[in-house]
């Protein structure tokens, strides 16, 4: 009971700020709630809507397209500079902090200062390139140069995880690899990534359910445009909820969004379950 007791405030937490909105969103699904007028259910109409919906079709391709963007770069630069900073080269601590001020600074200030760097004219982007590219305007760069943005504000997120499990490693186990004729490219390949597996999985995690989750850089840069080649599902939600004023189709959306980030969470945990290895003794 004590134990129980101490947690008490943390349940509390956790049902008000967690549980009890799911649950508050699960039956706005059913509702038809302009934020005004009375609730009215309209049974699974909201449902049927949305999940008919070519837009909401292209939210979520143009979420996973940007899923396909972030994920693969971002983990393979963390990783690249966590590997740098390992070293520990002269000047690596204030490295270390400058890779990380991306990511502790507000998006939406960042959204601001990216959106002058990508103007078509007068930015420094094209200033620099000596060119007039419309970055955020034109539809087949809006989506990279958004996911460019969230890489460079995340890298160091990313880093910041990889550099604590590399010097987690056993340096002796690194050096037993050496002693055996290992090469720098077979110790990392063969020893230092599969140890790494405990950091990858969480690293994975929580930068493909943030990605799904994007919004304050679309919304900074973007705002779903141009032809909705930017109109990710959290856009897509806020879009539909306080710009169409229609709660039910918008809890509609934030299930599915829920749901897919549950499937994909669990794949990755099914699939690192049996590569992971904890114990470094």
């Amino acid at each position: 009971m004590t134990g129980y007791a101490l947690l008490t405030p943390s349940l509390i937490g956790i049902v008000v700020f967690l549980l009890v909105p799911i649950v508050v969103v699960i039956w706005l699904s059913f509702q038809k709630w302009d934020l005004l007028a009375p609730l009215t259910a309209v049974g699974l109409d909201n449902w049927t809507n949305v999940l008919t919906d070519a837009a909401f079709g292209n939210s979520l391709l143009v979420t996973l397209a940007f899923v396909v963007l972030v994920i693969p770069v971002q983990t393979a630069l963390g990783l690249f500079v966590a590997v740098l900073l390992n070293r520990r080269l002269p000047g690596s601590g204030a490295f270390r902090v400058i890779y990380v001020v991306p990511w502790v600074c507000a998006p939406l200030a960042l959204g601001v200062v990216w959106n002058w760097i990508f103007a078509p004219t007068g930015g420094a982007l094209n200033a620099l390139l000596g060119t007039h590219v419309p970055w955020l305007s034109e539809p087949a760069l809006a989506l990279p140069a958004v996911a460019a943005v969230t890489i460079w504000s995340q890298v160091g997120y990313v880093t910041l995880f990889f550099v604590a499990g590399l010097a987690a490693i056993p340096e002796q186990i690194l050096e037993a690899a050496r002693v055996d004729g290992a090469g720098p490219t077979r110790v990392f390949w063969s020893v230092t990534v599969p140890l790494l597996r405990p950091t990858l999985f969480f690293v994975l995690v929580t930068s493909v359910i943030s990605s799904f989750q994007v919004f304050d850089t679309v919304y900074a840069l973007t705002k779903g445009g141009p032809q909705a080649r930017t109109d990710v599902i959290a856009y897509s939600i806020y879009r539909t909820a306080f710009t169409d004023f229609n709660l039910g189709q918008a809890s509609v959306m934030a299930i599915v969004l829920f749901a897919i980030l549950v499937v994909v969470t669990l794949g990755q945990q099914l699939y690192f379950r049996r590569r992971i290895t904890y114990d470094l003794s």
